[in-house]
């Protein structure tokens, strides 16, 4: 006992202590330091190990339970079920039949936004940026309502009336803060067109010469009365046309808003409003130069109006009115380059000059002092009452021939006054509430349409011009508002000599923002052909062939080539990189490494009806291997080898030709794998088709002896499969979990790494 101890005693005392010995406490801490030490450089050794084994391709071995890589698994959570109608309908009711205080003042300051924001208006601070912008604005609109309403077939009052009820209207129902409302030159063509056909179906084919067509006494009576509005004259029944053609897209534009499809702008994009908007300058540019030549012939109806347009413009060349001619160019070589001093100089004017007012005010007094109607025959504005018409209904009975035309109408002007709202909200940093815009434009429609005027939408040159001046709030569209109220009241008259060439003029000049858009053509060329595309269709469409047909071909263009993506997308091998468990395309990065017998790919894009046909046929050619043809060639090569079998008289013989002395063989396959990984996770959903063609790829393959299996799907896609029934003898995704579909790529490849094995025979092991 005493040697032992010794011994022990011995073994325990340091060697450059003396005789000093350690006691056993200090000892066990020693030993607890060096095994932690050992421990740590063992851990490190092994990572080391598995990062050699992973880079070169090593699996885990079926006996090393322990080393084996426990799958990622989720639990879902579960799903409440589904309320039966009865209470989705009474939640509903009560939600809109309920009633309170809170309730009702929420309503009216949404529907009124102007109650919101005008209580908390900062006087000193707003106030003379939007009395300046207003007045700006509404000096340029006197000559603008006046010119568009040539374009729409109408007199010049009815533009005034257009936009001084949609500057009121929309300053209190809009939300947005900055846009301009009012007349639109696209708008007034659509309508321009409508208003020329019932014209022409009315008996009205020939446009009159004489002092404005719009005699005011016989004006005012013919609208103060109640009939039908057949007993009008050209210009009544024009503006009753206009007006019930207003009501017909205000309604639509209301009921929009009424069941919340705002959403609906959307899906007009902005290539294809760009191109609507370019297609119909062309239109505007065409109608116009009948009026700068002093032409005088019927709008062409229907399709190719531009070519019957040209084609009337050369066969009455030789009855130009010369004085309309020379007018027309002077006022076009002031306005082009004047135009463009605004433009280049804006950030150093405060204020645009109003260069258009003061063309219309000398052409207006050169046209009157030196009659240029009478002496020289051009045609002028004519009279223009003061004041205000009496009220008058729309005429219902016109309202299914203007329904359809009613509904582009409302379409283009909703999409523009919302792309506009949200762009200069989105600049100035507030919100703007969808539906609330289709409200505010659809009043703007049916309101005034009972005051004899024509459809409206938000304007961008009068809204970048109102940005420009600091305007702050729809304060300026009151002070706008207040300026045509008072041209209405007191100055309307002296347009009386104004040429209508000179309006054209203004009209022509107006649209160079929309034809500089050709300059851009290979700019968005270069940005995205797809685009692009969608634009020339449209452009095209709108200008060759009608308008209207122009914005439904757009919104079909758009579709299919979002459909053209789905159907272009391409199976992309993915490879590994090397430190990390992420997976990218083999085509697009280097470095990347491929697992031996495995291969992984990704399908970006939706697996459904019309294209899982193009998705099985991409997979089959990235693969290397097609499975029906492959099982083709085994079923023929098994024939074959039946067939020698039989010829020989014996089971087993070789497998040679004997005519031709080459030996049956199967083609092997260019690429070598036992198992397929599909990465969903760039697959939005998957339809009863997609599911079919999912299920046949593994079937297909199976018969081969590959092993497929998915990775990374989303959980509409979890559940798409499942009710597909994708999963064979599981009753869900979650018991298949961890078998045909992971919840990463690198838990799926090391469990076909696992369960790799003899092609054919994988599900006895798996």
């Amino acid at each position: 006992m005493k040697s032992r101890r010794k011994d022990r005693t011995l073994k325990t005392t340091e060697p450059n202590s003396g005789s000093r010995q350690r006691t056993t406490s200090e000892v066990i801490d020693e030993w607890g330091q060096q095994l932690s030490q050992d421990r740590v450089e063992l851990r490190l050794f092994l990572w080391q190990q598995m990062v050699l084994l992973g880079n070169d391709g090593g699996v885990a071995r079926e006996g090393d339970e322990g080393e084996q890589q426990h799958a990622l698994v989720l639990e879902r959570v579960e799903k409440q079920p589904p309320a039966s109608w009865r209470s989705l309908t009474s939640r509903r009711l009560k939600r809109c039949c309920s009633c309170s205080p809170t309730r009702v003042r929420s309503k009216v300051l949404g529907f009124l936004p102007i109650l919101k924001w005008l209580p908390r208006y900062r006087l000193k601070e707003w106030l003379l940026g939007d009395v300046m912008s207003g007045l700006i604005v509404g000096i340029l609109l006197v000559p603008q309502s006046i010119a568009y309403s040539l374009l729409a077939s109408q007199d010049p009052i009815y533009g005034l009336y257009t936009s001084f009820f949609a500057s009121i209207i929309y300053a209190l129902l809009g939300t947005s803060r900055h846009i301009s409302v009012g007349i639109f030159g696209v708008l007034c063509l659509l309508v321009g067109q409508v208003v020329d056909r019932e014209l022409a179906l009315a008996g009205y084919l020939a446009e009159r010469s004489g002092v404005g067509s719009n005699d005011s006494a016989a004006l005012l009576a013919a609208l103060g009365n109640n009939t039908s509005g057949v007993d009008c004259d050209r210009s009544c029944y024009a503006i009753t046309v206009g007006a019930t053609v207003t009501f017909t897209a205000g309604v639509y534009q209301v009921l929009m808003g009424i069941f919340q499809v705002g959403f609906v702008s959307v899906y007009l994009s902005d290539s294809l409003l760009s191109g609507f908007a370019t297609g119909a300058s062309l239109t505007i540019l065409t109608s116009q130069v009948k009026y700068i030549l002093g032409l005088k012939f019927p709008r062409p109806q229907g399709w190719f109006t531009l070519f019957k347009t040209w084609y009337n413009l050369f066969a009455n060349l030789g009855d130009t009115n010369v004085c309309d001619l020379v007018t027309s160019l002077v006022c076009l070589l002031i306005l082009i380059p004047t135009k463009e001093i605004n433009d280049r100089f804006k950030a150093k004017l405060k204020a645009p000059i109003p260069f258009e007012l003061f063309v219309v005010i000398i052409a207006t007094l050169a046209s009157h002092f030196a009659d240029f109607h009478n002496n020289y025959g051009s045609s002028v504005a004519g009279v223009i009452p003061t004041g205000f018409l009496p009220p008058r209904a729309p005429m219902w009975s016109l309202i299914p021939n203007v329904a359809v035309d009613a509904f582009s109408i409302a379409i283009v002007g909703f999409a523009i006054t919302v792309s506009l709202s949200e762009m200069f909200a989105k600049k100035h940093g507030y919100s703007v509430d969808a539906n609330q815009e289709m409200y505010a434009i659809g009043f703007c429609n049916i309101l005034p349409s009972f005051f004899h005027c024509f459809s409206t939408s938000a304007a961008l040159t009068k809204t970048l011009v109102k940005e420009s001046t600091g305007c702050q709030s729809q304060v300026s569209g009151l002070v706008s508002g207040l300026v045509l109220l008072l041209v209405l009241l007191l100055i309307a008259p002296l347009f009386h000599s104004l040429q209508k060439c000179v309006l054209a003029v203004i009209i022509v000049v107006n649209l160079r923002g929309a034809l500089q858009k050709f300059a851009d053509i290979p700019r968005m060329w270069r940005a995205n052909r797809i685009d692009a595309a969608v634009w020339l269709v449209t452009m095209a469409t709108s200008a060759l062939v009608n308008t209207e047909l122009g914005l439904l071909v757009g919104v079909l263009a758009s579709a299919l080539c979002v459909l053209g993506r789905t159907q272009r997308a391409q199976v992309l091998e993915l490879g590994r990189t090397p430190s990390t468990e992420h997976y990218e395309a083999l085509a697009a990065y280097r470095g990347l490494q491929t697992h031996p017998g495995v291969l992984v790919f990704r399908y970006a894009a939706p697996i459904y009806y019309a294209n899982q046909s193009l998705f099985k046929r991409s997979l089959y050619r990235r693969a290397g291997l097609d499975p029906l043809q492959e099982k083709a060639q085994r079923l023929k090569f098994q024939k074959k080898k039946k067939a020698a079998a039989d010829l020989a008289g014996a089971p087993n013989v070789s497998l040679k030709d004997d005519e031709g002395g080459a030996a049956v063989t199967l083609m092997t396959p260019p690429r070598s794998f036992h198992s397929l990984v599909i990465d969903c996770s760039a697959v939005l959903f998957v339809d009863t088709a997609g599911v079919t063609a999912l299920k046949e790829v593994r079937k297909d393959y199976a018969a081969v002896g590959v092993k497929v299996v998915l990775a990374q799907c989303n959980p509409s896609v979890l559940d798409d499969l499942q009710r597909g029934g994708f999963f064979p003898d599981q009753s869900t995704h979650a018991a298949a979990a961890g078998t045909l579909v992971f919840f990463s790529i690198a838990d799926a490849v090391h469990h076909v790494q696992r369960c790799s094995v003899a092609n054919g025979d994988y599900e006895s092991k798996c």
